[in-house]
């Protein structure tokens, strides 16, 4: 195309799957000084009027001028967008090669990105001015918080630290003593948690120690509270944000620190959309913006652990638990040789009553929702399946129901086998719910409560259930993975694990890191105050090396030989991986679209590339759609990477198709 040179050329993102910026003249009327990076215009877009973010006015075009159609309107006086969250937009569109336009339209709460709210919020009222409680009740730190803090301190510019404390070591102090310093210097502090049932005790914790206007941000707060906290946010009004993981695109006046706790957490992963991961956004952010950032975590992800072993992450060490707390003790039970009723063997229901006696509370945890994983008919060996998945459909007693927890569809209860007409129908497996009313037959007289995420649908729920339990009004606590991550019950002295051998056995490589990442999480909820504190394990498996690895030798030397497993296999993080995943409603597209790719692939690969597949997941049918994967990986980033910039734009799916590009990702399954 010719060049023609023309002032004023609007370089403009708008929410459409397109590579590209899109140039437009701009609104009649309208200043040179009104067109600041950042703000939002109103522009034609086929026959649509769209919301666009402005990234640059520039002097020249590729197109005809006579074709440039003219922006409508400004929506905003000042940018939306800040400077460096538009560069980080940039990053991580190239990163996880994603449109830019939807890529920056992610960043926006929906209101914002509607062109419904303006920019600024027009509640101006200065924050509640830093106040610290009185120092009786801030906790003295032990020697090895001490050193961590004062690393952190005196570091002003970008570092990222691993805190790699195990459970109980106090590193929410750490994070709190970092903040502290950070607010005294007048800038502000973005930290991540990966549930949003952390948020209240990690707010209640922040807002004791610094009567600050804290921002939150999670799903479940409505469109008009997350566009008027990111406002907040951005406006200076709240100088701390806590969120979950989209809280890493929050615009923050003078930034002064990222803190994300439980780093190794996979719900820091989108699963959907754009595939980014927020610690890895985090710290490129943290590097952007020049400041130091906090990963932490008692069970830090391999990748982090690697990272520091090659002094790209400063490790930050916290071997003891704080105040008088110890490890817990740690013991199996050998399933095989144990009797049990309602999924508890006579040994640890003997723990429980014991530990009640003692006026301890007991936390159970079973990672899986429900009655029962599924029912079955004792006649003929029936399941009941999910007609849209390759799934069986989890019992629900209450109410009762049948429900599909992948496509989320719910049927009644079978009053037969729809195969053999027999009423002999049964609960195969336990859930939650089967567990907690095994629990009321063996302990009538104690009270339960059962935490997932059927029990904390209501907004305020979580919340209620966590003061309850801290307050003793329950004994027993029963829970899935919600129950597991960070939280701190002072009075459990007794944590148990009834399924131990769910992740021992999978295909997926990074199975068994989850699992003893779990484990160690379930069992970092005992003994966190001053009583001691005990942990049982049920399993079928008492000799899996795992097992006896976490017991005998802990976290990090598990860690240690499963990255030199990993080296040997040149698996992640010795080598970088892209999945590319397509799903259509025939399979054979599916499969057939992925060896195109890999065909279009050829002409760039290199002894460094490996492409693996097309294969089917093993959940190959979900939602009534199939899945197919490809798998491209390189031990070299920047080879991967290059070969995907070439490849990428080259592919073009069917209508009836859809395909993404999953980065770095964390889910093989």
């Amino acid at each position: 195309m010719s060049q023609n040179r023309q002032m004023n050329i609007l370089k403009v993102a708008i929410n459409v799957p397109l590579p590209t910026l899109f140039d437009y003249l701009p609104p009649l009327k309208s200043k040179i000084e009104q067109l600041k990076p950042g703000i939002r215009l109103e522009v034609p877009f086929g026959r649509r009027t769209m919301v666009g973010i402005l990234l640059n006015v520039e002097s020249e075009t590729s197109l005809e001028i006579k074709k440039l159609k003219a922006a409508k309107l400004l929506i905003d006086s000042e940018p939306i967008l800040p400077r460096e969250l538009i560069e980080l937009g940039k990053w991580i569109s190239n990163y996880y090669h994603y449109p830019i336009g939807e890529t920056l339209f992610n960043i926006l709460p929906k209101l914002l990105r509607d062109g419904d709210l303006p920019a600024e919020i027009k509640d101006k009222t200065e924050p509640t001015k830093n106040k610290k409680i009185v120092e009786e009740k801030i906790p003295i730190l032990n020697k090895h918080q001490n050193e961590a803090v004062k690393t952190i301190q005196s570091t002003q510019n970008f570092k990222p630290f691993l805190l790699d404390g195990v459970t109980g070591s106090g590193k929410t102090e750490v994070y709190l003593n970092a903040i502290e310093s950070v607010l005294n210097q007048n800038k502000s502090a973005l930290v991540l948690v990966p549930e949003i049932s952390l948020t209240p005790q990690t707010i209640a914790r922040f807002t004791e120690r610094f009567k600050q206007d804290i921002a939150i941000l999670h799903s479940r707060l409505t469109n008009k509270e997350r566009a008027e906290n990111w406002q907040r946010a951005k406006g200076g009004i709240a100088k701390i944000v806590i969120g979950t993981r989209s809280a890493i695109f929050t615009p923050m006046s003078n930034l002064g620190i990222i803190i994300i706790d439980e780093e190794h957490d996979l719900s820091f992963k989108q699963q959907s959309g754009l595939l980014y991961s927020a610690k890895n956004v985090g710290v490129m952010r943290a590097k952007l913006l020049d400041i130091p950032i906090i990963l932490g975590s008692a069970t830090p992800s391999l990748e982090s652990v690697h990272n520091a072993e090659k002094n790209k992450y400063v490790k930050l060490h916290l071997p003891e638990r704080a105040g008088k707390a110890v490890h817990p003790s740690i013991n199996l039970i050998d399933m095989r040789n144990n009797a049990a009723k309602h999924g508890l063997s006579n040994k640890l229901t003997a723990q429980i009553k014991e530990h009640i006696a003692r006026k301890g509370q007991v936390l159970i945890f079973i990672n899986r929702r429900g009655y029962a994983p599924t029912l079955m008919c004792k006649n003929c060996g029936w399941s009941a399946e999910c007609t849209n998945c390759d799934a069986r459909m989890t019992l629900h007693m209450q109410p009762k129901y049948l429900h599909c927890h992948h496509c989320d569809k719910t049927i009644k209860v079978y009053k037969e086998c729809p195969k053999c007409h027999s009423t002999k129908l049964s609960p195969s497996g336990f859930g939650t719910e089967r567990i907690e009313e095994g629990l009321e037959t063996l302990f009538p007289d104690t009270k339960i409560v059962r935490i997932d995420r059927d029990t904390t649908k209501t907004k305020g729920k979580i919340n209620k259930i966590v003061a309850d339990i801290n307050n003793q009004n329950y004994q027993i606590l029963i829970g899935t993975q919600m129950l597991a991550k960070g939280h701190d019950f002072p009075n459990v002295t007794l944590a148990a694990i009834l399924n131990a051998d769910g992740g021992l056995f999978s295909s997926d490589f990074r199975a068994e890191e989850y699992t003893a990442q779990l484990i160690t999480q379930v069992s970092g909820r005992a003994g966190r105050a001053e009583r001691p504190g005990e942990v049982y394990i049920q399993t079928y498996n008492p000799e899996h090396p795992l097992l006896i690895q976490l017991i005998q030798n802990g976290y990090q030397a598990f860690a240690q030989d499963a990255l030199r497993e990993r080296k040997e296999a040149l698996l992640p993080p010795f080598s970088h991986w892209c999945l590319i995943r397509s799903r259509s409603n025939k399979q054979e597209l599916a499969l057939q679209f992925l060896e195109n790719v890999k065909t279009l692939a050829e002409p760039y690969l290199t002894e460094n590339i490996q492409v693996l597949g097309p294969i089917t997941p093993p959940m190959a049918r979900r939602a009534k759609q199939y899945h197919a994967q490809l798998l491209i990986s390189s031990p070299n980033r920047n080879t991967l990477h290059k070969l995907l910039d070439k490849l990428i734009p080259s592919i073009k799916p069917p209508s009836n198709l859809h395909y993404s590009v999953d980065i770095d990702p964390v889910d093989m399954l």
